[in-house]
């Protein structure tokens, strides 16, 4: 008998977090999902000591490759790991990260049943105890309510919980590699757009963020979504032949009320405030990115 196609490379870049690393494996084992029709290609991003001996562990249960590169970002990682993978669709997800056990399949029954399309779930903060964390998870979620109004005509999917064809993802390029910072998933979704392939939102295919978060972290992580989000807003403006385009004020004064989405009682008012220090800290990497003689250019 012919051994089964692989459906899905899931597609990880780890460094430095073993545990974490194990901790992903372990749920990934316990996927409600045939363990032959998919694969996990973890890309080492450097690490010291290297992550193999972590993925070994997991031999008997799970079919892992590990690759390893010298230290270049996530972006590198995922687009080594995406150029390795034989599966028929790619899921991108990080090493801390958990899937729920049925996310495979909820993913599956959207990219079957929607030709061509990429497919985002929905991301919840796995550590809710930890306000930093529960602050930039209400971010995202307020976003992906003003992007993916509509799950049938989404327009963004977080690079931790999305997938899509092989074959196309590499006709457009995939992951632009030279992006020096975040927002390299946004711009590979607004290069599908372009390219016409739909995007759809698929809220009951969850994963669990366990995003260990200090206020230096807190305030680095959003200084670098601002200086991502000044290059994608350059290079979507140059690729679709516009003017630089932001969101309505309305849109930044809102978003502190998404705290009151992601906790409840007193504490949603500490996380109103982060809410606010990280529109600082976006601005700030956003007026830096622009103001900066070393950009790279856009592609």
């Amino acid at each position: 008998m012919p051994d089964e196609p692989i459906v899905f490379s899931i597609i990880v870049p780890t460094y430095n977090r073993p545990q974490r690393l194990a901790g992903f494996l372990e749920r990934l084992a316990q996927m409600e999902y045939p363990r032959e029709r998919f694969e996990v290609v973890l890309v080492d991003d450097g690490s010291e000591p290297p992550l193999k001996a972590v993925a070994d562990r997991f031999a008997d249960r799970l079919n892992v490759t590990c690759l390893r590169q010298n230290h270049g970002g996530v972006a590198k990682g995922r687009q080594a790991g995406a150029e390795a993978a034989r599966g028929r669709f790619l899921a991108f997800t990080d090493d801390d990260c958990l899937p729920a056990t049925d996310w495979l399949r909820k993913l599956e029954a959207s990219l079957v049943s929607v030709p061509d399309s990429a497919a985002g779930g929905r991301t919840l903060n796995g550590l809710p105890e930890n306000s930093y964390a529960a602050a930039t998870q209400a971010l995202i979620g307020y976003l992906y309510a003003h992007m993916n109004t509509d799950p049938k005509h989404a327009r963004f999917f977080a690079n931790n919980n999305m997938a899509m064809p092989r074959n196309l993802y590499l006709k457009i390029g995939g992951l632009d590699t030279t992006w020096p910072m975040c927002g390299e998933d946004r711009d590979l979704c607004d290069r599908w757009l372009a390219h016409g392939y739909p995007m759809i939102y698929v809220a009951d295919a969850i994963v669990h963020h366990l995003h260990d978060l200090t206020f230096a972290r807190f305030w680095r992580q959003h200084y670098n979504y601002g200086r991502g989000a000044y290059r994608f807003h350059k290079t979507a403006a140059q690729r679709h032949n516009t003017g630089l385009r932001l969101e309505r004020l309305s849109f930044y004064l809102k978003l502190p009320f998404a705290a009151f989405g992601e906790v409840q009682g007193p504490r949603a008012v500490w996380v109103v405030a982060l809410l606010v220090v990280s529109q600082v800290a976006n601005t700030a990497g956003f007026v830096a990115e622009r103001i900066s003689p070393k950009q790279a250019p856009p592609t």
